[in-house]
């Protein structure tokens, strides 16, 4: 893995909103409802550290979602762009969620992967997590 000396990791900023959006139509596997611009709103507004990116020469090339509720802690949208990745920027946005909920006192971390995600499958095990195969996700659509 090639060290990335220009690489900056931050917490996004409601600046950033239309770049992640487009950022994700491009490296992230699939959509969710929240992915618009009110649910990343609220995602900065509520939990400001919670989106992290990571920037290559400035430029967009990873995101994070490390959502801590005060009890668990968990990981979304973990994203690189497919031209920068094995490089080394799903690692250290990894390092960075991870060293967030350390501080913020969490013991365990989880992962939402898409089953026949295999390279995210691969990525998340070489990262050291692993699936529970006694858990499912169970999810109900919230409407207004």
């Amino acid at each position: 893995m090639a060290a990335m000396n220009d690489l900056a990791i931050r917490a996004a900023e409601s600046t950033d909103l239309d770049n992640v959006l487009a950022f994700w139509k491009v490296a992230a596997e699939g959509t969710s409802i929240s992915d618009d611009q009110d649910g990343i709103r609220r995602l900065i507004d509520r939990d400001p550290g919670a989106l992290i990116l990571a920037e290559h020469d400035g430029v967009l090339a990873g995101t994070v979602i490390a959502g801590f509720d005060g009890w668990r802690c968990h990981l979304y949208r973990l994203a690189v762009h497919p031209g920068r990745r094995r490089r080394g920027i799903g690692a250290a946005l990894l390092a960075a969620a991870e060293e967030r909920f350390t501080e913020l006192g969490g013991r365990r971390g989880d992962a939402m992967v898409l089953d026949h995600n295999d390279l995210a499958r691969h990525a998340w095990r070489a990262a050291g997590y692993a699936p529970e195969p006694q858990w499912s996700r169970w999810v109900k659509h919230l409407t207004r």
